[in-house]
C-alpha cells in the first residue's frame, strides 16, 4: 500500500490526551513515547515518509506502528510478549531439588554437590544451583552451636544485656577478656604483593618467634580499649589488669565488668581485690556463650586487620604492631551496637533446643 492510501488515523478526545501524556512525560519509557509521536504525527494527516523523516526513524518503523494503533488502538502500542525459551524444568523437578537437599543424602556422602544432585533428578547442575539460591539452600555450608549447661543461663543473659542496652547511671561498663598465645609468625619467604587479577601471596610455612597474650577492656559506650600486654593470663595478672582499669577509669563512675567464667577471675586474689575496690562489680557471661560478651567482636577486627595477614620478625615487632593497632583503633573508636533483646536470645535458645528434641535429630 503506498502512502496516498493510507487509512487515516482519527484519534478520540481521549487517545489525543493519552498519547500526548506518554509523548511528554519523562518517565514514559522511551520506546513507548516514540510510538505515540508517531501515531499524533499521522493524525494530522501526514503520509508515512514525512512522518519518518520529522521523527527521524524508518518509514517501515512508522507504517508498523500506524497499522497496530488502527487494528487494536491504544493497547497496540505496548510491547507484545516475547516467546523466549519454553520452559524445560517441571514444578516436580523443582519440588524433587528442595525435598532431595532438605531430607537427604547422597550415598556416601554427607551432603549434596550440585553435580550429584543433578544426575539424579536428571536437570543441569547450573539450574540445581538456581533452585537452591531460590529457595535459599546452601548445602555446602555449615555452622556449629553450642547449647549453654549453665543453670543461670536466663538470669545472665538479662544481666548482661540489660548493660548493653540500659547502662548504670553514672557507671562504665567494659567487656573484658584476654587473647591468649598470641603468635609472633615470620613467613620463611617474603610475602609476595597483590597485583591486578593476582591476590596477596605468602609462603605456607613459617617461624614461630615467641607469643604473648593481650587482655582488653573494650567501653561499651566509647568503643574504646584498654590494653595490657602479659607473658601470662594468671590470676594474677587479671588482677594487674583490674588495676590498670582502675587507673584509667574516672574515680566518681562505678565499673561494671563483663568477663568469662575462666577460674583465674574468680580466684581469692581477684576475690581480695573487688573487696579492697568496691566500685568494681563482675558480671559473668553463661558458660560457652563468650559471644554475648561485645569485647570478642574487638578481639575479631583485631585478628582480620593486625595480626592475620601480619609477618612479624621478632615478639617486640609484634608487641609494636598490636600497639599501633590499638592506638589507631582508639583514635577513631566507634562502640559496637548491641540490637538483641535478652528475650529474642532466649526465645532463639529455646528454638534451637526444640529443634534438637525432636525425634531424628
Amino acid at each position: 500500500m503506498g502512502d496516498n492510501r493510507l487509512p487515516p488515523v482519527v484519534l478520540s478526545e481521549a487517545e489525543r490526551l493519552t498519547l500526548e501524556s506518554w509523548a511528554k512525560r519523562r518517565s514514559t519509557a522511551q520506546g513507548l513515547a516514540q510510538r505515540a509521536r508517531i501515531v499524533l504525527a499521522c493524525a494530522r494527516g501526514w503520509n508515512n515518509t514525512m512522518v519518518a523523516a520529522r521523527l527521524d526513524t524508518e518509514r517501515k518503523t512508522v507504517a508498523r506502528w500506524r497499522t497496530r494503533f488502527l487494528r487494536d488502538r491504544l493497547e497496540g502500542l505496548a510491547d507484545e510478549p516475547r516467546p523466549g525459551v519454553p520452559r524445560t524444568i517441571t514444578d516436580a523437578q523443582v519440588e524433587e531439588v528442595v525435598v532431595r537437599t532438605l531430607e537427604e543424602t547422597p550415598a556416601g556422602g554427607t551432603h549434596w554437590s550440585k553435580r550429584e544432585l543433578a544426575k539424579v533428578v536428571g536437570i543441569s547442575p547450573a539450574s540445581v544451583l538456581r533452585i537452591w539460591h531460590a529457595f535459599g539452600l546452601q548445602p555446602w555450608r555449615t555452622e556449629t552451636f553450642k547449647i549453654s549447661p549453665d543453670p543461670f543461663l536466663i538470669d545472665k543473659v538479662r544481666d548482661v544485656v540489660g548493660l548493653y542496652l540500659v547502662p548504670p547511671a553514672n557507671a562504665v561498663v567494659f567487656a573484658v577478656d584476654e587473647k591468649p598465645q598470641i603468635q609472633a609468625l615470620e613467613r620463611t619467604a617474603p610475602v609476595l604483593p597483590m597485583l591486578p587479577g593476582v591476590p596477596e601471596r605468602r609462603s605456607f610455612d613459617y617461624v614461630r618467634h615467641g607469643t604473648v597474650d593481650l587482655f582488653a577492656a573494650l567501653n561499651t559506650a566509647t568503643g574504646k580499649v584498654i590494653t595490657k600486654l602479659s607473658a601470662q593470663h594468671r590470676a594474677v595478672d587479671f588482677r594487674d589488669f583490674l588495676d590498670e582499669i582502675d587507673r584509667q577509669t574516672d574515680k566518681g563512675l562505678a565499673v561494671h565488668v563483663i568477663c568469662d567464667n575462666l577460674s583465674a577471675h574468680k580466684a581469692p586474689v581477684v576475690h581480695k581485690w573487688l573487696l579492697a575496690h568496691p566500685r568494681f562489680q563482675l558480671h559473668f557471661t553463661p558458660t560457652y556463650s563468650s559471644w554475648i560478651n561485645q569485647v570478642e567482636r574487638w578481639f575479631a577486627e583485631l585478628e582480620r586487620r593486625c595480626l592475620e595477614r601480619g609477618v612479624f620478625c621478632s615478639l617486640d615487632d609484634l608487641k609494636a604492631a598490636l600497639e599501633n593497632w590499638i592506638k589507631v583503633w582508639n583514635d577513631e573508636a566507634r562502640p559496637f551496637k548491641w540490637t538483641k533483646t535478652a528475650d529474642q536470645i532466649l526465645d532463639r535458645i529455646c528454638r534451637y533446643c526444640d529443634r534438637i528434641s525432636k525425634p531424628g535429630h
